[in-house]
């Protein structure tokens, strides 16, 4: 039984090195060809038959990675599917274990070869770096533990892909009841927001149930690897080689002193357009003047379509790329029961081809999903020329500038789902989205810094310290009566359970993706240009340098911040005066 959106993709290049018929899901089967790689790399006499090798061990790589992507999207899709569930499973449990210690072995005797100092420096750089820094955090007595975390995370996403409620008479996800909160009628959103609330807090304790043992996980996968906290194992794991944690910390106050105060100007407005006394968590979502919610599509062939012809104004070339994703049905995009929450773009690592996840309602919200994932597919599809697997996968801080960007390059386009009235009003939405995530990220990001280097904190702790971080980066919105939501809000933040320390990217992202954006007001093609030369490059070169092929500079401090938010800002006040 197919459970993938898609049917058979062939490889990008024909496999020379893996055998036909062998089954990627039986570590049985597996493990004769990373003997096989360390047999041959013995007999090794040169340079050139070493970058054969890195190309054989990047075939096997890419297939495995394929294979656990295919049964990661199977289960996303289909969370209420025991089989789908089982084959996911399976591989975490029982063929990643196995694979962990056999590619550290690999690694080992990359570092070891004596032929590995005779490889073209400029072209193996990264791949030195990154294998290095592999080798240095690698504990056999950590892939248990590794183990234990994702089946963890699996289920933290089946806990939220099964939470619904029944509204106007019918069984709804808490997704689809986001679209109740763009309704003028207040006391409907109210009474949405209460409903998606309260079914929220029911499965609470087991969200905290679930963090503590990540938490305990994690800080003994830290204390092995010989760091003190887990935040200074993840820095290391994540590559984070341009950037360290004091410069994360310099990053949320110049979010709190640059943009929180944009963010509040923007609520007082909001209040005062509303006609409330206060601003309550169900009047962020409704437009200001009280006009009808913007309704950009109605299925998902709408959504694909006039995504499309978006794509077509900003680049042809990227256009066809999305084609070619329709055609060959690498899109899942619309809401329903059972299916994980959010959105991702997924790479097939084989066949090289791009997959998009998402949940889709009928929102303004679901345009920019789909435009920041197709960034990402965009991406994928830029580096197909690059046979090393490892070179294949930027830096995640670059990855998210080639999504945000496309966000705000596709947004000029935005009268193919709107009117021109309707489209400035999605644009000024999309804006005061940016601005407004800032905050967010800056909590999310500073709450796991504490989490961390306090592992052994108390659930009540914890608590306090969420709420003080909510306090300092928070707007002017009005939780009274609510205390229990506001505490326990950071539960709907997947990333804080299955992707710690993914989040501050986001930030640094949006700020490359914004200097795109400038960029491109003052020249459309070359921008684009030079945002796709970027992407070709793919993980192949040090982060800065990413940043400066796509015409950014690679900075985050509160100097740098101003600007960028003061140009942004500027932008609203024109869609204000349109």
């Amino acid at each position: 039984m197919n459970l993938l959106p898609f049917g058979a993709l062939a490889p990008a290049r024909p496999r020379s090195f893996i055998p036909s018929g062998v089954d990627l899901g039986d570590w049985s089967q597996i493990k004769p060809l990373y003997d096989a790689l360390a047999e041959k790399a013995a007999g090794i006499q040169d340079a050139q038959a070493l970058e054969r090798w890195l190309l054989d061990w990047s075939e096997l790589g890419a297939a495995l990675d394929e294979e656990s992507s295919r049964r990661y999207i199977a289960m996303t899709c289909h969370t209420d599917l025991p089989e789908a569930e089982q084959a996911y499973l399976h591989f975490i449990e029982n063929v990643e274990p196995q694979i962990k210690p056999a590619q550290f072995a690999l690694e080992k005797i990359y570092v070891e070869h004596p032929q590995r100092k005779n490889l073209p420096k400029a072209r193996y750089e990264v791949l030195d770096r990154d294998i290095l820094n592999h080798v240095s955090l690698f504990r056999p007595e950590n892939v248990e533990l590794e183990t234990e975390e994702a089946r963890l995370s699996q289920q933290y996403q089946k806990l939220m892909g099964a939470q619904t409620v029944q509204f106007q008479g019918r069984e709804q996800t808490l997704v689809q009841m986001s679209r109740y909160l763009e309704e003028p009628d207040r006391a409907l959103r109210q009474q949405a927001w209460e409903l998606v609330s309260k079914r929220r807090l029911q499965d609470a304790p087991q969200c905290e149930d679930l963090f503590q043992k990540l938490l305990n996980i994690r800080h003994q996968i830290a204390t092995r690897a010989g760091f003190p906290n887990y935040r200074d194992y993840a820095f290391r794991q994540k590559g984070r080689f341009d950037y360290g944690p004091a410069d994360c910390e310099a990053f949320h106050d110049a979010v709190e002193r640059e943009m929180v105060p944009v963010v509040r100007q923007l609520q007082e407005q909001r209040r005062k357009q509303l006609k409330v006394d206060s601003l309550r968590p169900w009047d962020l979502g409704v437009d200001p003047l009280n006009r009808a919610a913007l309704k950009p599509f109605t299925n998902a062939s709408e959504l694909l379509e006039r995504a499309g012809r978006i794509f077509q104004h900003v680049d042809p070339a990227l256009a066809a790329h999305f084609q070619e994703m329709r055609d060959l049905n690498l899109l899942d995009l619309e809401n329903r029961k059972g299916k994980a929450p959010g959105g991702y773009q997924s790479n097939l690592s084989e066949s090289r081809h791009p997959f998009i996840f998402m949940n889709a309602v009928g929102l303004q919200r679901d345009v920019e999903t789909l435009l920041h994932e197709a960034g990402h597919a965009f991406h994928a599809q830029a580096v197909r020329h690059e046979d090393l697997y490892s070179y294949r996968n930027a830096p995640i801080e670059f990855c998210e500038v080639a999504s945000m960007a496309m966000e705000l390059l596709g947004n000029e386009f935005l009268e193919e789902f709107y009117s021109p009235q309707d489209a400035r009003r999605a644009r000024k939405v999309h804006l005061e989205g940016v601005i407004g995530f800032f905050p967010w990220m800056a909590t999310v990001d500073a709450f796991q810094h504490w989490i961390y280097t306090h592992p052994n904190h108390s659930l009540d702790e914890r608590r306090q310290a969420y709420l003080g971080l909510m306090d300092r980066f928070g707007g002017m919105v009005d939780w009274s009566g609510y205390p229990e939501a506001r505490a326990n809000s950071w539960h709907r933040q997947l990333h804080i359970f299955i992707h710690p320390f993914y989040y501050v990217e986001y930030g640094i992202a949006q700020l490359g993706a914004i200097q795109v954006w400038v960029n491109s007001r003052k020249n459309r093609l070359d921008a684009v240009k030079s945002y796709k030369q970027a992407l070709a490059l793919g993980g192949s070169r040090p982060l800065p340098e990413l940043f400066a092929q796509a015409g950014c500079r690679f900075q985050f401090d509160k100097d740098f911040i101003r600007p960028l938010i003061q140009f942004t800002r500027a932008e609203l006040e024109k869609l204000d005066g349109a």
